[in-house]
């Protein structure tokens, strides 16, 4: 009799929950097929003329009515000095050389002191407003206006790599989808003919991890950004071969599109298979409209000088500047540019001598930047697009080396801003210490700065979900995030 007994728990569990449990898992799950095969859940015959698929770049309905609709991300590679540029310190005046006491993490790892940098450029106050600019930004300082600074963003890293990885897609790890991913997933597209995420890297090269900095991730390779260039062809590879008409390419188009139709019926729902028609049918339609969006051939003489084309130094980056305000008017959703590549000086990355380095990089971007600004505002758009600017972090108040004015990186605290897409104007929001060293008034994180982003796009931060592994993973994690109320109009 017990062995009989031990059999039957052995078989129906220890209690009465795993019984049910097991017993569920059979008999109801029987009953449920059932029922659901009624209903004709389980029915896979589809006629092949009936199969159509969806295109993933169509244009979606936002969550909310937006204040923006597209996103201008001005990415200061390698992580500029907000106390040399927008967050001014008194304090540090006449400090320089002298060692304090402050905690710091950086390449170097973690001190607990160093010796004081002093702010090598003057601060002017601007604007109604009255905020105070360094001399590096004397044209963007033009416009504080428009501008609401965040001086007290935090990131969870100081490494480049794995800081530019939590910048642009909220994780420090690879293998999430980008900001503008989200974006091009979120909303889709209103122009059929061009990409809804556009990245313009530095002549120097691109930045850390490459291509990780504007991937999908784990979503369809449609919502990946498209790599233009600011010279020559602005895409690579696209021009069909000099042997192949547009009609010959158009019917070997339709061919593929048809026989991945068929393919459809019978595999109806394929994500990945609508992206790959997709993609088809995208490359197709930009060898004629991507040379058009780029080409500055139709700007006048007065808008070229306005955004420093006609000038060595800033023709590059002024250029990235105007390609971007005339892709916006073309329904891209989302592009990033970006001010610096490859390591060392080539970037904002001031580990040697500071005022090399940054006035370097900022005399290259600091005229093409208030021309964005003014140009969108001119032409009635800033209030539709929102403009973002910064890095993956900030610097050190204290020298890297024990000479030199180079600074170390800084993820405690540094500045980022905003402009445009129903951000206010002429505010300033969250503080640093005195030395400008971590965030201790209305600390931020990435994850804030996301956050307010997919808000002014009309997309709740909380419920913007792709189904992967398992999850509903979120660009902010699976922790309630919130925009940054303050800040907005």
């Amino acid at each position: 009799m017990a062995n009989q007994k031990k059999r039957i728990r052995d078989f129906c569990g220890r209690t009465r929950r795993e019984f049910l449990w097991q017993t569920g898992g059979g008999f109801g799950a029987a009953a449920m097929t059932s029922m659901l095969s009624k209903d004709g859940f389980f029915d896979g015959s589809v006629n092949a003329a009936e199969a159509s698929y969806a295109n993933p770049l169509a244009a979606k309905p936002p969550h909310f009515a937006p204040k923006a609709k597209s996103v201008i991300f001005l990415f200061m590679y390698g992580g500029p000095s907000h106390i040399d540029t927008f967050d001014q310190k008194p304090a540090m005046k006449g400090m320089d050389g002298k060692t304090v006491d402050v905690k710091t993490f950086g390449r170097g790892g973690h001190r607990t002191g160093g010796r004081i940098v002093e702010p090598r450029w003057d601060f002017d106050n601007y604007g109604e407003c009255g905020k105070s600019v360094s001399t590096l930004f004397p044209n963007v300082a033009k416009h504080v206006d428009d501008i609401a600074f965040l001086h007290s963003m935090t990131a969870d890293s100081p490494i480049h790599g794995s800081a530019m990885l939590m910048m642009n897609s909220g994780k420090v790890l690879s293998g999430s989808p980008a900001l503008g991913s989200w974006v091009n997933y979120g909303l889709g597209s209103v122009n059929e003919n061009l990409p809804g995420f556009v990245v313009m890297l530095d002549p120097s090269g691109g930045p850390i991890s490459g291509a990780k900095n504007w991937s999908s991730g784990y979503m369809p390779a449609t919502y990946q950004g498209t790599v233009f260039r600011s010279k020559g062809a602005p895409i690579l590879d696209l021009a069909r071969p000099e042997d192949m008409s547009v009609d010959v390419q158009r019917r070997l188009l339709d061919s593929i599109q048809n026989a991945n139709s068929q393919h459809l019926a019978q595999r109806q729902g394929n994500s990945d298979l609508s992206s790959r028609i997709a993609s088809y049918e995208l490359a197709y339609k930009m060898q004629s409209t991507a040379p058009e969006a780029v080409d500055l051939a139709t700007e006048d003489a007065a808008t070229l000088e306005m955004y420093g084309i006609n000038n060595d130094r800033t023709r590059d980056f002024g250029t990235r500047c105007l390609m971007a305000r005339r892709l916006v008017q073309r329904g891209v959703r989302f592009i990033q540019l970006y001010s610096g590549g490859s390591h060392n000086d080539a970037n904002w990355d001031a580990h040697g001598d500071l005022e090399v380095n940054h006035n370097k990089h900022a005399g290259n971007t600091d005229l093409p930047i208030a021309a964005l600004l003014a140009d969108l505002k001119q032409q009635g758009m800033l209030d539709e697009t929102l403009v973002v600017w910064g890095g993956e972090f900030g610097r050190q108040p204290t020298a890297e080396y024990a000479k030199g004015t180079g600074r170390d990186h800084n993820s405690y605290g540094f500045t980022m801003w905003m402009a445009g897409g129903g951000i206010k104007g002429g505010m300033s929001y969250g503080t640093t210490d005195e030395l400008g060293s971590r965030a201790v008034e209305n600390p931020l994180h990435v994850k804030n700065l996301h956050a307010t982003v997919l808000h002014q796009m009309g997309l709740d931060p909380n419920h913007l979900s792709f189904f992967y592994s398992g999850l509903d993973q979120k660009l902010v994690g699976v922790e309630e995030v919130e925009p940054i109320h303050d800040i907005i109009a």
